[in-house]
């Protein structure tokens, strides 16, 4: 578990993290979202001890980093998977890290195995791509099988296969009942993997809750119904509280009305529906409606329409 209270971070006259609190807990993929230069990397540093914190607290499964007598086993983290020594094989640098805390080698070849590096475990680092880099570094995170686990951009430079493979670990990891945190840009894997979100703009705390409850508060709350007697079910469904509009021929968005009482109104006067679907937003739209007044850093050419509007 990792819990957080009034976190904050200044860097001279500015502040990258800005009174934050959250908790991440055992049993659940949290997310951890936010536009570039929102303050993530900043948070996951000072929940590892890396940073010192301005103000406030962060402590992982009770204790700061610093205070654990065997932290590989607290806590697993992936922030780069590059920080490795380049001329060491990917196996003698699993086993370096191993013989600091007392990790048997057969530790070691169990997470080769699970992150699939054992036709190239022999093989330096340095020569790895980017995905190879990036199994190892999560390797290096669970080598101490640790009840909490920190990622960031995990799926950076993996193939389709990698990616799915990642999803499934994640779960599985959660599914044993650790906490898992993990940070990324790639916003459908999200969708497919976090049960609960942290949203952080401009290092300030935007969102704390479920992908479901998300997702849901950025839907427009509308039915999507497509019928070849449109015209007819336009005048059916009319009232003082339900508003249809329409763009394409035979198809009307409908809001007011659920898509079962739509549904309801179109049997009883015999109207066939061809499509009846409430529209959610994606998480992609979601986080940009919620994160839109705190993105810092904008394409040039949507800065300049800003300004000529």
């Amino acid at each position: 578990m990792i819990e957080a209270r009034g976190l904050t971070k200044r860097y001279g006259d500015k502040t990258a993290v800005d009174d934050v609190s959250f908790t991440v807990h055992p049993g659940v993929v949290t997310g951890f979202l936010g536009p570039n230069g929102a303050g993530k990397s900043t948070t996951m540093r000072m929940i590892l001890g890396l940073d010192r914190p301005s103000a406030g607290t962060v402590t992982v499964n009770g204790r700061r980093y610093d205070q654990h007598r065997a932290p590989l086993h607290e806590v697993g983290a992936l922030l780069e998977a590059k920080a490795i020594h380049t001329g060491r094989t990917a196996h003698n640098h699993l086993l370096a890290l191993a013989a600091t805390t007392g990790i048997p080698r057969s530790r070691v070849e169990e997470v080769v195995d699970l992150v699939g590096l054992r036709s190239v475990a022999r093989k330096r680092a340095g020569g790895f791509s980017l995905g190879m880099g990036q199994r190892l570094g999560i390797a290096s995170a669970l080598l101490g099988d640790p009840s909490t686990v920190i990622l960031d951009e995990p799926v950076n430079g993996l193939d389709p296969e990698g990616i799915l493979w990642i999803r499934n670990l994640l779960k599985d990891l959660a599914a044993e009942g650790r906490a898992v945190f993990v940070s990324s840009h790639l916003m459908s894997e999200m969708a497919l993997t976090a049960e609960h979100l942290i949203v952080i703009g401009r290092g300030r705390l935007i969102a704390d809750t479920s992908m479901r409850e998300f997702v849901e508060q950025a839907s427009r709350n509308s039915v999507r119904v497509r019928s070849p007697h449109a015209g007819r079910l336009r005048d059916l469904l009319a009232g003082p509280e339900v508003t249809v509009s329409s763009s394409e021929t035979e198809t009307l968005e409908v809001r007011g009305l659920t898509s079962d009482q739509i549904g309801q109104i179109a049997a009883e006067n015999g109207v066939t529906l061809f499509e009846l679907a409430p529209q959610q937003a994606s998480l992609e739209e979601a986080f940009m409606e919620l994160t839109s007044d705190s993105v810092e850093y904008r394409a040039a050419e949507r800065a300049r329409e800003e300004v000529a509007v």
